[in-house]
C-alpha cells in the first residue's frame, strides 16, 4: 500500500520540535503567510542562515591563526587594479 505525503523533499531530513513563545510563534506564521512559504519553509531557512553566521565566525578565527601564506598572498595587488576599461561612457551609447 503506498501512502501518499504531503510535503516532497529533496533528501533525508530530521524533525526537529522546540517551544517558543506564543508571540513569536505567531510572528513566524505572519511572516510565512506574507512570504507566501509555509512556516516549516520559513523555520528551516532561518536556521540554515543562522547556522551559516555561527560558522563564518569560526572562520574569521581560522584566518587569525592561520594568515595567507605568501604564495596565496601573491594575487594581493591585482585587488587594487580596478576595472580594466571605463565603462561610465557607454551609457551615453544607447540614447
Amino acid at each position: 500500500m503506498v501512502h501518499a505525503r504531503m510535503t516532497t523533499y529533496d533528501s533525508c531530513m530530521t524533525m526537529l520540535s522546540f517551544r517558543v513563545d506564543e508571540d513569536e510563534a505567531d510572528d513566524v506564521r505572519k511572516w510565512a503567510e506574507r512570504l507566501g512559504v509555509d512556516r516549516s519553509q520559513l523555520l528551516r531557512e532561518a536556521t540554515r542562515r543562522y547556522l551559516l553566521a555561527l560558522a563564518s565566525e569560526r572562520d574569521a578565527e581560522a584566518w587569525e591563526r592561520q594568515p595567507l601564506n605568501a604564495g596565496e598572498r601573491a594575487l594581493e595587488g591585482v585587488a587594487d587594479w580596478g576595472p580594466a576599461e571605463e565603462w561610465a561612457d557607454w551609457a551615453d551609447a544607447t540614447r
